[in-house]
């Protein structure tokens, strides 16, 4: 029997057969997978404004359109991706992600028309999922039980810095391109197929450094409709049950957070303010900087926090947190005012609390065998959540006010948390001998 791995990356203990360089293939991963996942939806009202010259008083719906479309595609593919992963391994569906995201960012500035973009959103979803699914599900895989809080606070925490780099570099690469003489379109252009290309450069990387071992032969045997049943069937323990709820708002919230936070400050920035596009686009990414660099730095804390209390408590106290900072939005009237940076500290608490606490809860709940399933159904979860709020949002936000798809967000956390006291004393940990021994039951 082979001996415990005794690597470590950043505090976390490495599983049995992962190297260093795996586990900083899987950081590189989340930097440039949450920077991807978060350029193209900050950049949506600037494509409507620039390119497809949709009014303003029908850019909440049209945010609302293409989050939906998005969420339906990655919802149909998700529980897949998470059993290909499982049946034929981590690395060749983190590749496919990329690349669908790639093509659908080089084309999307390149759209006639919103049925057009709504397409190509939908192939870039297609990625989106893929690399949600891995990103999850290799986080767990790459560290032992003990780390697996550790391991989420570090993935957020680089995930972080990527939303740092979309919402501080990426999104204001067309005004940097607008600066040095191209017109609007072209600079736009431009931008997007730069950042493709990279996108394509970074999937080969990750080909050639993360790890390209299988997960077990029980998988491999296993028929793939099986192994999605398998993760929707785990759902009656009532520790994967509270962890796909919470799922289903924290995922939400990422995308209330970079599609609708950018939405309002653009829109105020354009018609209060009189700004240019490319300029209102800067001043959001700018708040969203703030409330991206604050979950950047609160990520290790609830990564550690979840290595150290009750997993499924962890998890309630992140979905009140959130569910608070969301319905604080309803205190704001100036978008580019202080009270709108302090709201955004507030939704960067709240964010990362969601996402860094609903995985391990989910680790600590099912075997290997499963596990990509498992994370592939939670991942669906979120995208049912994003489809759902988005929606819901995307229709108040143009009949009520800006701030109606974070009350949205925080109602539903709310719901999370009543749920999650209802289950909590039912939620039994399997231990470490289970996660790694127990086979999935017959057919």
């Amino acid at each position: 029997m082979a001996a415990p791995s005794r690597h470590r990356v950043l505090g976390a203990q490495l599983a049995d057969g992962i190297t260093r360089a795996n586990m900083w293939a899987l950081l590189s991963m989340a930097i440039a997978s949450t920077a991807v996942i978060s350029f193209l939806p900050s950049t949506q009202p600037h494509i409507l404004t620039t390119i497809l010259g949709v009014p303003q008083s029908a850019q909440g719906r049209a945010v609302g359109l293409l989050g939906s479309a998005a969420e339906v595609a990655m919802i149909l593919s998700l529980a897949w991706y998470g059993a290909l992963a499982d049946r034929f391994g981590r690395r060749m569906i983190v590749v496919a992600g990329f690349a669908l995201c790639a093509v659908g960012t080089a084309l999307f500035p390149f759209a006639g028309s919103t049925a057009v973009l709504v397409a190509l959103r939908v192939i870039f979803a297609l990625g989106v999922a893929a690399l949600n699914a891995m990103l999850s599900t290799i986080a767990i895989d790459y560290v032992r039980t003990r780390s697996r809080g550790k391991s989420y606070g570090l993935t957020g925490f680089f995930g972080g810095l990527g939303a740092l780099v979309a919402v501080l570099v990426l999104v204001r690469l067309p005004r940097t391109l607008e600066g040095r003489g191209l017109a609007p379109v072209a600079a736009t252009r431009l931008a997007f197929l730069l950042i493709a290309a990279a996108i394509l450069i970074v999937a080969v990387l990750l080909w050639l450094t993360l790890s390209p071992v299988g997960v077990s032969d029980a998988a491999e045997r296993t028929s793939l409709p099986r192994l999605v049943r398998e993760g929707i069937v785990l759902a009656r323990d009532p520790g994967v049950a509270l962890s796909y709820a919470a799922s289903f708002v924290a995922r939400a919230d990422l995308a209330v957070v970079v599609g609708f936070l950018t939405l309002w400050i653009s829109d105020y920035a354009t018609t209060e303010r009189g700004m240019p596009s490319a300029e209102a686009l800067a001043k959001a990414g700018a708040v969203v900087g703030v409330s991206q660099m604050v979950a950047l730095l609160c990520a290790p804390i609830f990564g550690w926090l979840g290595d150290r209390m009750r997993r499924e408590n962890l998890a309630i106290l992140a979905q009140a947190i959130a569910a608070a900072a969301y319905l604080s939005t309803l205190l704001v009237s100036d978008p580019l005012g202080t009270g709108m940076m302090v709201v955004a500290v507030l939704i960067g608490v709240g964010e990362i609390a969601g996402i860094t606490t609903a995985g391990p809860l989910l680790a600590q709940q099912v075997p290997a065998d499963v596990r990509g399933s498992a994370f592939g159904v939670h991942t669906l979860c979120g995208a049912a959540g994003v489809m759902i709020i988005s929606a819901l949002g995307g229709a108040l936000y143009d009949a009520w006010r800006p701030a109606g798809p974070f009350v949205v967000s925080g109602l539903f956390g709310l719901l999370v948390v009543v749920f999650g006291l209802t289950v909590r004393r039912r939620v039994r940990p399997r231990t470490e001998a289970d996660l790694t021994r127990e086979a999935m039951p017959a057919a």
